[in-house]
């Protein structure tokens, strides 16, 4: 009986082994190790070879070692595959990086670089980015006038640490890769904003402080101390009042979307309101000058009182210019024409009648 002739197509095919493709990520043995080059058994799909270049930085291979290796010749002219194992650890980290995606699960990433916009990470051999704008509060580089070189600086201090995540945005395609730290802790915020209310005292540490007030880490919810709310005394710096590190008792005065609206000064009793008493509507009243504008003066009372003399309570004349009447820091006596608690204004005049 004549023998007949298998090739090693039907081979393949009788066995239901799939042909090689390039792209594929396979399973193999390392069966020669030389120094250009890694030689690999693909079993029932023939034999490859792996470029030195291709196997991946400071991995040291042995003969008879498991590998996997991406196909990026399934056939060279002289019958075997070029493979490459960096590709293939590419390769199955896009796919796990998908996956985590797909299933939005919250990992951990160590950022290894920083630039003015973000951090720079790596996760399943993939490189990403984590933008400045998706860092939660805690690690939200706050600095005034926007300040690259702060920027960057607050940055470097997240290098190699730890840092919880959402996988945002992912494009194989266009090697893309963007990380949210907003995103991973998005579900405890609003459970933490759910047991909240206005009024409700909080403690929180200053993250930031910058010209319109200060801003501040509740138990990783960011809250914002407006300048008005810093003291009941006029403000002029809030570097004065509060430093970054500090911790702050603050009352929160309002909740609006993923922010906290605070208040300093709310915490104690207004002492306008304490000091005010002291004075009624027609008394004459001594006072310093503190400002000049073109509509009035602001004159000072008290400690925590401050009243206004409009232009109009001057005097007579319709084009007085209150520059030429008062000079700052000038003591004068006024009459107390209206005091109104509900707004915290006093009304004076320098007219007598």
């Amino acid at each position: 009986m004549p023998k007949t002739s298998i090739t090693m197509d039907e081979l393949l095919a009788s066995n239901d082994v799939k042909h090689l493709e390039l792209g594929d990520v396979v399973e193999g043995t390392v069966s020669k190790v030389r120094k250009h080059q890694i030689w690999v058994d693909l079993g029932p799909q023939g034999v490859g070879v792996v470029m030195r270049r291709e196997v991946g930085h400071g991995q040291n291979l042995e003969e008879g070692q498991s590998v996997t290796v991406s196909v990026i010749d399934p056939e060279m002219d002289e019958g075997y595959a070029l493979l490459s194992m960096r590709r293939a650890a590419k390769d199955r980290g896009w796919d796990e990086v998908q996956r985590i995606f797909d299933a939005s699960e919250i990992v951990e990433i160590m950022p290894y670089d920083a630039n003015r916009g973000g951090l720079l990470v790596e996760l399943e051999g993939i490189r990403g980015f984590l933008p400045v704008s998706q860092l939660a509060a805690g690690h939200y580089p706050r600095v005034s006038g926007a300040d690259k070189d702060e920027i960057l600086q607050k940055l470097n201090q997240l290098i190699g640490q730890s840092i919880r995540v959402r996988v945002l945005d992912v494009s194989r395609k266009d090697n893309k890769l963007i990380f949210s730290e907003k995103e991973a802790v998005k579900d405890d915020m609003q459970a933490r904003f759910a047991e909240l209310k206005v009024g409700d005292a909080v403690e929180g540490i200053v993250t930031g402080v910058i010209d319109f007030g200060a801003f501040v880490n509740v138990d990783g919810i960011e809250g914002l101390i407006h300048i008005s709310e810093i003291s009941w005394e006029r403000v002029e710096n809030p570097r004065d009042y509060v430093k970054v590190g500090e911790t702050v008792h603050a009352k929160i005065i309002a909740i609006d979307k993923d922010r906290l609206s605070l208040s300093l000064k709310q915490m104690t009793e207004d002492p306008w309101l304490k000091e005010v008493k002291q004075f009624s509507k027609g008394d004459i009243v001594e006072g310093k000058i503190t400002r000049i504008t073109p509509f009035g003066a602001f004159v000072q009372l008290s400690p925590a009182v401050e009243a206004l003399v409009h232009v109009s309570e001057m005097g007579d004349d319709d084009n007085i210019d209150p520059e030429k009447i008062f000079q700052l820091n000038e003591k004068k006596e006024f009459k107390v024409l209206d005091i109104d608690t509900d707004a915290r204004k006093i009304s004076l005049s320098l007219k007598r009648k």
